[in-house]
């Protein structure tokens, strides 16, 4: 089978999983969107709005690294060409994966990823950074504040890992 059949054939399934694609992918990616743009229109950055006092705050914050200020130090115009394009074979990588996918729990959580690794792209060639503004905390110890995006990707490795595990793991022992 040639290249472009084969792209055909991939480009097909993701045609025919359509519904989960939009619904799963562009919900949550105009969710994020709309809630970073409220954070950055209506607060100032680094300021906090407490919610559930001791527990939970609205920030605004701008993380210039990955997950947990991952690579934040890294010279800011290699930081930025890495994320962009890791983000973008990600995608591209996602969108294949997907096309093989056959579960729908597995067929979910690709798509999620999809939503938050595009609602990260976005602000990344925007801002060169992403906005950040769930801010879970303890007595003084605070969780790496997170967005809508970063809860779809984890959310989605996490339906992933439960379709893998317990779903459909006779697949996997293959």
């Amino acid at each position: 089978m040639s290249f472009n059949a084969k792209l055909k054939n991939i480009w097909q399934e993701i045609v025919n999983k359509k519904k989960y694609l939009l619904f799963f992918t562009l919900l949550p990616l105009a969710a994020d969107i709309i809630t970073k743009n409220i954070i950055k229109s209506t607060m100032e950055l680094y300021s906090a709005v407490p919610v559930i006092d001791g527990f939970f705050n609205i920030v605004y914050v701008l993380n210039p690294g990955a997950a947990f200020s991952f690579l934040h130090d890294m010279n800011e115009n290699y930081r930025q060409l890495f994320f962009v394009t890791v983000t973008i074979i990600a995608i591209f990588i996602i969108l294949y994966i997907f096309a093989l996918e056959k579960s729908k729990a597995g067929n979910t959580g690709f798509a999620l990823i999809l939503s938050g690794a595009a609602g990260n792209l976005i602000d990344r060639i925007y801002m060169g950074k992403v906005v950040d503004f769930l801010d879970f905390y303890y007595s003084s110890y605070h969780f790496p504040a997170f967005n809508v995006a970063d809860s779809c990707i984890t959310i989605g490795v996490s339906l992933i890992i439960i379709d893998m595990l317990f779903i459909n793991k006779k697949k996997w022992e293959k």
